[in-house]
Parts: structure tokens; C-alpha cells; sequence
């Protein structure tokens, strides 16, 4: 028989809201790095509207070229 005790039942189900758990904060960090990025870019055409029009390749070359390298 195949029946699953009730002890077994709440491990289950514990195992499957901690994975929901996970996946709800997933979510949010890639919303938040989303809307990091879409800030980020913005700020970036607004100070250097030339961005604009550019393929990101050139960019992170104009950009390598523009900034002080760190190590």
C-alpha cells in the first residue's frame, strides 16, 4: 500500500512551502536587480545621451574607454 502517514504529509507539505518560500524570494531579488538595472540605464542616457544609439558591445568599449580602470 502506498498510503503516506501523516507525518510524512507535513514533511511534504513543509518541503513544498519552503520552496515556495525560495521562489517568492527569487522573484523579488530579480525584480529588484530589474528595476536596479532600468535605473541604472537611465541615469546612464540622461548624463550621456549619445548611449542612446548604441549597440551594448560599443558601449562597454566606450565605456572602458572613458573610465579609470580599476583593479
Amino acid at each position: 500500500m502506498n498510503t503516506m502517514t501523516e507525518n510524512e504529509k507535513k514533511l511534504l507539505q513543509a518541503k513544498h512551502r519552503l520552496e515556495e518560500a525560495q521562489m517568492r524570494d527569487r522573484k523579488k531579488e530579480r525584480n529588484a536587480r530589474t528595476r536596479r538595472l532600468i535605473q541604472e540605464g537611465a541615469v546612464l542616457e540622461k548624463v550621456l545621451p549619445e548611449v542612446r544609439t548604441m549597440e551594448p558591445s560599443v558601449l562597454e568599449d566606450y565605456l572602458i574607454q572613458k573610465l579609470p580602470q580599476h583593479d
